[in-house]
């Protein structure tokens, strides 16, 4: 305990880093951009600037999709899937005013008017190189880009969403070839085309990597099967499954996987669920609330059966502990990466209390184990669950400060629904608890 160094997230370096390659790419187009003598010039040059800042973050994006670790875990996946739909919808942006700014320039060139931009586009993808592959990958951005908006989104299945996501990979292929063929910065500036080549090649690297040999690699070594299927609580069952050597994957207390299990009717879903267990050698543990088709197929599972696992993934560890004294929130299901906290996390006596909030005391999943973890470990367990009247429990600064006297000297480690999840924060807030030692990681990715 004397010994706490939290993990420092690298956030901000990477960020950093990125605005520098934004600024290296601008500084690119300016060094190769004339003086600007006529209106199409200038609608060209605009047009190829955004292009190039498409280009790059397209990169980007496609290395947020990677599952690289010192992302997943030392950012954190839900701060790394909230960067990559921000950057998507950047590049979409450019990519729609690169191809209209372009087009209208090209127009006015050919001296037409803004209602021809269809005319020359399709003009364009007949005689310029690239330009029929990169029509059709802009085509795949603009789908995808359509069914990630919220209403949209809201309304397709998880994985019908999640397979047409990964069409991003043959989008970026198919209009990477353009950007060097007529990309007027490539075809003057060779050393930036070895650049461009090393960036793509790089991000192409990491996801074959990342994204298909490590995978392949975890599941040939360990094996994974299912153990047994238990109830837990209505409507929440644990999934046990066993495998060879399981405490050499890497996976922590506050780890999540994506799980792909080999039943019929499942193979091609693969969904997030965090360890509600610390891993053993021979067993893994996770605890899911029935919320939808895939969730409630997991009680029907059957001995034996196949599982295909992804990660470890997530941030939220032991590695992000300040101080000594911790206090979890649990919100529903969001328990599950707090019981393994609960029974991992090195604590004195008195020093460890967890808060786990329920509509009822019915819905208390893990309870008994909980509460044989506390007790061994001489922590503090508490729960707020709402009334026979369906009153919801207060959960104020002014409540906390008068369950834990010294919540300011605590880190906080979060995990709930949004809504909980917001208000749990607006409280500790205002109880005193710093924002630095607030841990809070979502999973709807």
């Amino acid at each position: 305990m004397r010994r706490i160094r939290p993990r420092r997230s690298p956030a901000v370096p990477l960020l950093l880093a990125v605005f520098a390659g934004a600024a290296g790419v601008i500084w690119l187009w300016w060094s190769n951009t004339p003086s600007l003598a006529d209106t199409a010039s200038k609608w060209l040059a605009a047009g190829r600037i955004t292009g190039l800042l498409a280009g790059y973050l397209m990169a980007l994006v496609v290395l947020q999709m990677a599952r690289v670790p010192a992302l997943e875990r030392r950012v954190g996946s839900d701060r790394v899937a909230r960067w990559h739909a921000m950057s998507g919808r950047y590049t979409l942006s450019l990519v729609v005013a690169h191809v209209v700014m372009t087009m209208y320039g090209y127009a006015l060139q050919a001296g037409l008017t803004f209602g021809d931009i269809v005319q020359q586009t399709i003009d364009s993808i007949n005689q310029l190189p690239d330009m029929g592959k990169a029509a059709i990958g802009t085509g795949i951005l603009v789908f995808i880009g359509l069914i990630s908006m919220g209403p949209v989104r809201r309304r397709i299945p998880y994985d019908l969403w999640y397979h047409v996501h990964l069409l991003t990979y043959a989008a970026t292929f198919m209009t990477f070839w353009h950007q060097l063929s007529t990309g007027n910065e490539f075809v003057v500036e060779p050393i930036a085309k070895t650049v461009w080549y090393a960036l793509y090649g790089t991000v192409t690297a990491l996801v074959v990597w990342y994204r298909i040999l490590t995978p392949i690699r975890l599941n040939m070594r360990h094996r994974l099967r299912v153990e047994a299927v238990i109830e837990e609580a209505p409507g929440v069952a644990s999934v046990l499954m066993s495998g060879r050597k399981l405490h050499r994957m890497g996976a922590e207390a506050g780890h999540f996987f994506r799980w792909r299990f080999l039943a019929p009717g499942m193979r091609f879903s693969s969904h997030p669920y965090s360890l509600s267990a610390a891993p053993r050698p021979n067993m893994l543990r996770i605890t899911v609330k029935a919320a939808g088709d895939h969730s409630s197929a997991l009680r029907d599972l059957q001995p034996g059966t196949r599982v295909w696992a992804e990660g470890p993934y997530g941030a939220m560890t032991a590695g992000k502990r300040s101080r000594g004294k911790v206090l979890l929130v649990a919100g529903g299901v969001g328990i599950t990466p707090m019981r393994a906290l609960f029974e991992t996390l090195p604590a004195a006596a008195g020093d460890l209390t967890l808060l786990y909030r329920a509509n009822s005391t019915q819905d208390l999943a893990l309870w008994d184990e909980l509460a044989s973890i506390a007790e061994e470990r001489g922590a503090r367990l508490m729960y707020a669950v709402n009334s026979p009247e369906g009153e919801r429990p207060d959960i104020s600064p002014d409540t906390l400060r008068r369950k834990i006297p010294d919540i300011d000297e605590h880190d906080v480690f979060m995990c709930g629904p949004p809504g909980f999840a917001q208000q749990v924060y607006e409280a500790l807030r205002g109880a005193g608890v710093p924002t630095r030692r607030i841990h809070h990681e979502s999973f709807e990715m």
